[in-house]
């Protein structure tokens, strides 16, 4: 999932390189912390969020056979 993130938010962002992501994991869920430059986060985020609510969609089909919950967080 880790992957799949940073591949998504460096396509997107002005400042690639800048584009860090973490995964931890905890007992039922896994946790992605995105973290880009602040000029990129609107890039990220989207108009009314809608960018990150697509990113989050995507992260949730792609762990849909999982049976754990997995959350996005940008920072």
């Amino acid at each position: 999932m880790k992957e799949l993130v940073e591949v998504i938010a460096k396509a997107l962002v002005d400042n690639p390189n800048e584009v860090v992501v973490t995964e931890s994991e905890k007992e039922d869920e896994i946790i992605i912390e995105l973290k880009v430059a602040s000029n990129d986060m609107g890039k990220v985020i989207g108009k009314q969020g809608r960018i990150a609510k697509a990113i989050r969609s995507v992260v949730k089909a792609a762990s849909s056979k999982m049976d754990k919950k997995v959350i996005v967080e940008i920072q």
